[in-house]
């Protein structure tokens, strides 16, 4: 399997391009990455983004289809410092 890195720069400007989305600041939704806790992250979703969001939470398959990307991959890595 190959793997995939995202520097620090490319993981400020996702947190930052998906704060913006969501109404968040950037470092509001890193902790909540972190710490596991969305639900504060995605208060501020319009509401057919938060439907979208809810419907693909609910969609195994699909939520399967989204974590195994390589860019998913990457965020998880370097949100849990893990490998």
């Amino acid at each position: 399997m190959e793997k995939s890195s995202v520097n620090p720069q490319q993981l400020d400007g996702l947190l930052k391009t998906v704060g913006q989305k969501l109404g968040v600041s950037p470092s509001d939704l890193r902790h909540a990455l972190e710490s596991g806790k969305l639900d504060a992250a995605v208060k501020n979703m319009r509401p057919e983004d938060a439907k979208k969001m809810q419907s693909v939470l609910q969609n195994p398959g699909q939520m399967k289809k989204i974590m195994q990307s390589p860019q998913a991959k990457a965020l998880y890595e370097k949100l849990t410092g893990k490998k």
